[in-house]
C-alpha cells in the first residue's frame, strides 16, 4: 500500500483533491460517482436558516464546483471552496479525520484511514 510518507507532496495533493472532488460530487447521491470516499455533509446554523430551497441549491454549487486556483487552493488539495447565492457568501471546508472522526487522519490520501467532513458554512460563522 502506497502511504503519504511514500508520494511526493504533489501526487498527494492531487490524490487527496481526486478524493475530496469525488466525494462532493457524491453528495446529491449521484449514482454515477462510485468511488466516493466516506464522509459526512453538514450545515452551520446559518446555511440551515437560509431556507430548503438555498439548501439545495448550494449543495448543488458545492457539488459541481470547480473554480480552485493558487490563492484559494494552495495546497491542491480542493478542500474548500467560495459560493456566491444571490448576493450571499457562502462557505464550504473539507475536513479529513480518522475513522472516528476523533482525530485528524493519519494518510489524509488512503481513503481507508480517512473520513470526510464536508461543512457549508457562512464567514460569519467561522
Amino acid at each position: 500500500m502506497t502511504t503519504t510518507l511514500d508520494l511526493d507532496p504533489v501526487k498527494e495533493a492531487a490524490l487527496v483533491a481526486s478524493q475530496n472532488d469525488a466525494f462532493r460530487r457524491s453528495i446529491l447521491g449521484n449514482i454515477l460517482v462510485t468511488d466516493a470516499p466516506q464522509g459526512q455533509f453538514v450545515m452551520t446554523r446559518g446555511v440551515a436558516a437560509l431556507g430548503p430551497d438555498a439548501q439545495l441549491a448550494l449543495t448543488r454549487s458545492v457539488a459541481s464546483f470547480d473554480a480552485f486556483n493558487a490563492d484559494s487552493d494552495p495546497q491542491g488539495w480542493h478542500e474548500m471552496g467560495v459560493i456566491d447565492l444571490d448576493g450571499t457568501k457562502v462557505w464550504f471546508k473539507i475536513d479529513l479525520y480518522d475513522v472516528d472522526y476523533t482525530y485528524g487522519s493519519p494518510e489524509p490520501s488512503d481513503p481507508d484511514q480517512t473520513r470526510r467532513v464536508l461543512t457549508l458554512l457562512l464567514p460569519s460563522e467561522y
